[in-house]
């Protein structure tokens, strides 16, 4: 009994798992899950950032890429942004407009709180956030 409850255990912490998007308000607006799945409120797949850095909608249609130094770029290679080491997102003109705080909470250029990303990385954070809308 025992070992098998380990095992259960186990496979359960094995288990890919979702960390939540949430709104201002802390309402649920989607999951990320640690695989780079990227989900809506109800639990469909919008999109996937692979471990590459390319950013994937639902259709597995390339729409952009995280590059490891935090930039980020469109389907055609154009930068559109930056994500610097201390959460500062930054457009492609490097204007401020946003922050994500190492807590998750994300705010806008002018420190409002416009979400919260709990143990999510940052990029990712940015890429659902700031610069690319799935639906």
């Amino acid at each position: 009994m025992k070992k098998t409850l380990f095992f259960c255990s186990l496979l359960f912490s094995l288990s890919v798992s979702a960390q939540t998007i949430e709104s201002g308000s802390h309402s649920t607006t989607g999951y990320i899950k640690s695989d780079g799945t990227i989900e809506n409120s109800s639990h469909s797949t919008v999109g996937y950032i692979k471990n590459d850095g390319t950013i994937e909608n639902k259709s597995r249609s390339t729409i952009g890429y995280i590059k490891i130094d935090g930039t980020i770029e469109n389907k055609s290679r154009s930068t559109v942004g930056y994500v610097k080491k201390d959460g500062t997102v930054e457009n492609s003109s490097h204007s401020t407009i946003g922050y994500i705080k190492d807590d998750g909470t994300v705010e806008n250029s002018s420190r409002s709180t416009i979400g919260y990303a709990k143990g999510i990385k940052k990029e990712w954070a940015a890429v659902v956030y700031f610069f690319f809308k799935l639906d």
